[in-house]
């Protein structure tokens, strides 16, 4: 049996689950709601604060999405009490990252300025410092959409290995080359 699966996830106080008869499974919590359709073999049990995720039988296809959907019911239990918060640096001579309303705007090398719509979902600030990285931050009760949103904003300027410049998560590491050395 999955080790993931098979582990019980305790619900906290304030957060109701539904399952409906089509394996709907709707998470209410403080910060919002959320919904995750389950695979329809999968059975779904709520007991005593406890919820359980089970599976029929030990196929390949049974097992292979056992722990997916006990996982994505955990962050989505996760999302609607703690919510997920990422950031990321704008690292770069002249990179600039701003927002106005769900609208950020990054100046990072081209000849014009991004404009990248942020979906309503995913609330976006744009933390400017005088002598530091300007730091682009995602706060969303989806785990799945923030990465998604990320991800997106990073491909318009990943770090570069020879001087690190460009749009990287918070705390990442680059791995970095030595330049051309002069010959005499």
């Amino acid at each position: 049996m999955s080790r993931i699966g098979k582990a019980p996830i305790d619900i906290p106080q304030g957060v109701t689950i539904d399952v409906s008869k089509s394996n709907l499974v709707t998470v209410k919590g403080p910060k919002g709601e959320l919904t995750q359709q389950i695979d329809a073999d999968l059975t779904v049990g709520i007991e005593d604060g406890v919820l359980t995720v089970g599976r029929p039988t030990d196929s390949k296809r049974h097992r292979s999405v056992h722990g997916l959907y006990r996982s994505l019911i955990n962050n989505m239990i996760i999302g609607v009490t703690q919510g997920y918060t990422l950031e990321m640096e704008v690292i770069g001579v002249g990179y600039r990252a701003e927002t106005k309303g769900q609208m950020l705007i990054l100046t990072v090398g081209y000849s014009h300025p991004i404009y990248f719509m942020i979906p309503d979902e995913v609330t976006v600030t744009a933390i400017s410092e005088k002598g530091k990285a300007p730091v682009v931050k995602l706060e969303s009760t989806d785990k799945q959409l923030v990465g998604q949103i990320a991800a997106k904003v990073r491909a318009f300027r990943k770090p570069e290995p020879y001087k690190g410049k460009g749009i990287r998560f918070k705390g990442e590491e680059i791995r970095r080359k030595a330049g051309k050395t002069a010959s005499k």
